[in-house]
């Protein structure tokens, strides 16, 4: 157990391989972030992945060293030990993971950021929900436009607590992502849009407006000023969870 890592082992077998068989990963090179005991990992190894683990608990690491040794000495499989969610990643195509839910965010941005062919990924479902919640609905929020400005999710299936030890105390849902080849609307500035949007869901039942004029210092105050004096009024009275793609990027490429 290691409730301090925040993870979950997954133990049913069966969910295991729906996971696996969700990609294409025969002779990809596969990014496992979280492998815990291995149950995905060997899993992995078995369809002909070549697999790089990065697991934050060294005990785990050691664990692994001696349950794929033979794996490990092929080249087949790497461990690594370190934080995901920062240390240098290694060479990658595909990702497929079970994450640890408490850097759910921080992770799905780094790979959006890093680039992939595909992701199968598995959440908190509540995570989910929100990945997939469209633009201009009360459910989306800062993760549900990033992420679908960037790529498309697919929800493939849940699993309830008892496919793993120990049992958290929520559903997971497992999702596959396909990185766009370019936004839907052209953006200027990646690290301005990533801004604003942070910015206006910062105070989301605030009007666009006062979302902008709050920012602090995410956004350049001059910058902010004239974007107040020149974006449409239906706009700035807008909540941020009114608002669709088009318009986060509207105000994020203005100059």
């Amino acid at each position: 157990m290691r409730a301090q890592h925040d993870q979950h082992f997954l133990i049913d077998p069966h969910a295991v391989e729906r996971i696996a068989n969700l990609a294409d990963v025969k002779g990809k090179h596969v990014l496992e972030v979280g492998p815990g005991k291995g149950a995905l990992t060997s899993s992995l190894l078995n369809h002909g992945a070549i697999v790089s683990a990065v697991e934050l608990d060294g005990s785990l690491c050691e664990e692994l060293a001696i349950r794929f040794p033979e794996e490990i000495s092929s080249g087949q499989l790497t461990v690594l030990h370190g934080d995901a969610t920062r240390c240098d990643l290694p060479r990658f195509e595909t990702v497929v993971s079970n994450l640890p839910y408490s850097v759910s965010s921080q992770i799905t941005f780094r790979l959006l950021d890093t680039g992939f062919e595909e992701a199968v990924l598995m959440y908190q479902s509540e995570f989910a929900e929100r990945m997939v919640a469209p633009a201009g609905t009360k459910n989306c929020g800062r993760l549900s436009i990033m992420v679908q400005t960037y790529a498309v999710v697919q929800k493939c299936f849940n699993l309830p607590p008892n496919c793993f030890t120990p049992r958290p105390q929520v559903h997971s849902t497992v999702v596959k992502i396909f990185p766009r080849e370019q936004p839907i609307f052209a953006i200027n500035d990646r690290n301005r849009y990533a801004d604003v949007v942070r910015a206006l869901f910062s105070h989301r039942r605030k009007t666009v407006r006062n979302c902008l004029r709050g920012s602090g210092g995410m956004l350049d105050p001059t910058w902010v000023i004239r974007v107040i004096a020149t974006l449409p009024v239906e706009i700035l009275k807008s909540r941020p969870e009114e608002l669709f793609l088009e318009d986060f990027a509207s105000i994020a490429n203005f100059s």
